[in-house]
């Protein structure tokens, strides 16, 4: 059984490394500028350490692809080609564009480097394959919009070109993600296609009649209010084998934007999950399922994927902000005497179970010991932000990598 690529989103230097811990064979990761996601926290990806962070993902056994993915302006290529040496000296293994003018500058000054069309481009049919294979593409991200049988139809008629597709994460409201509403909604300050969407697709909206200004009626009678446009997030992990069968050659999470543990827990769960049903296409894949809803969502969906047309159940009404199932406590970031040194990201008490997940382990825990370093003060909880140094009554063989968050599935009716 063919075994795809597992492709996951590296928005900063942190989360590329733990992405590829926890099991991508490669990763996306975008500079400002150029890239259609605007990265804010952590180690940002830049001009200055893009090559650097290239190295460390190829030193650590994965592929790196940069994205140049934004529609561009005239001043947008003459930004892009002032910095092109940096980026062609960067070396990645492939360019993600979806503008012809941007095509045109990495052919010209990285002609050895793959290039692979975004999601962006609207690839929807096998005769557009073959137009971006023509013109020198090795891969093809296809659009969100189509059906697996459909991507396997593509892939028997154009065999010689990888194809992409999303599996898991946040879809937009438009057509492969080509949306103005953030434009129009900010006055033009918040422009998604050039990496700074504001989501307006998951704000609540309401019904105003234009001769009684101020009286705002609910569309939709709900508590919650109605966010009409906020689609549920994809999840196909139960569904591997059919895409494996058609053909796909890498799978891609989105999230360039989520959290450090929302990366390493999906990409945990889908390195399992396809290496299962790579050697087994009937395993039942639902234990996966369920370790998914310990992470942000909005409800999940399978899209477009398995049927014709978008499922009438596939919006979050209810919801626009994703909610995990389980809360991310602590990072776990050194040894010292004993005890494991953490960076506390919520409070949680001593005593109580916990569980802790890495790369290769995953387990149930107590927090026998909180200790607050230089004081040496034993503590009853540790508390946001706080570094302390914790016993726990059980603790993986490895504690590299390792992630603290809660036991169970919360909040279950509304994930």
């Amino acid at each position: 059984m063919n075994k795809p690529e597992l492709l996951l989103p590296a928005g900063n230097i942190e989360k590329l490394e733990y992405a590829i811990k926890y099991g991508a064979d490669a990763v996306y990761l975008g500079v400002v500028d150029f890239s259609l996601r605007a990265m804010r926290k952590g180690e940002l990806i830049t001009l200055e350490n893009l090559k650097s962070a290239i190295e460390k993902a190829r030193t650590l056994g994965a592929k790196a692809y940069l994205t140049l993915n934004i529609f561009a302006f005239n001043e947008d290529i003459k930004k892009l080609e002032a910095c092109m040496d940096i980026i062609s000296d960067s070396n990645p293994d492939a360019v993600i564009v979806s503008d012809m003018g941007v095509v045109r500058l990495v052919q010209k000054y990285m002609p050895k480097t793959a290039l692979h069309i975004s999601t962006q481009a609207n690839t929807l049919n096998y005769e557009a394959v073959k137009f971006w294979q023509d013109l020198g593409a090795s891969r093809t991200i296809l659009a969100r919009e189509l059906s697996v049988k459909d991507v396997k139809e593509i892939k028997e008629k154009v065999p010689g070109m990888e194809l992409e597709v999303f599996v898991h994460g946040a879809q937009c409201v438009s057509f492969s993600g080509r949306c103005l509403l953030s434009d129009y909604m900010t006055g033009g300050e918040r422009k998604a296609n050039h990496g700074n969407c504001a989501q307006a697709c998951r704000w609540s909206y309401k019904l105003v009649e234009e001769t009684r200004p101020g009286e705002y009626y609910e569309i939709e009678e709900n508590e919650k209010g109605t966010h009409i446009l906020s689609t549920k997030d994809l999840n196909l992990i139960k569904h591997l084998a059919k895409l494996v069968d058609a053909g796909i050659d890498s799978f891609k999470i989105e999230g360039r934007t989520k959290s450090l543990y929302y990366v390493s827990a999906v990409a945990k769960a889908y390195r399992a999950a396809l290496d299962e049903v790579i050697n087994n296409p009937d395993a039942d894949l639902e234990k996966y399922w369920q370790e998914l809803l310990k992470v942000g969502n909005r409800g999940y969906t399978t899209g477009f994927y398995l049927q014709d047309g978008y499922p009438a159940d596939g919006y979050s009404y209810d919801i626009s902000k994703g909610l995990a199932g389980a809360d991310f406590l602590a990072e776990i970031q050194g040894e010292e005497n004993g005890y494991l040194k953490v960076l506390v990201k919520n409070k949680f008490y001593k005593n109580t179970d916990i569980e802790i997940i890495t790369p290769k382990e995953q387990l149930v825990t107590q927090a026998s010991e909180i200790i607050k370093p230089v004081k040496n003060e034993s503590l009853e909880f540790a508390n946001t932000n706080q570094e302390l140094l914790i016993k726990f009554s059980a603790v993986p063989k490895d504690w590299k990598y390792g992630l603290v968050r809660t036991v169970g599935i919360k909040r279950a009716d509304e994930v």
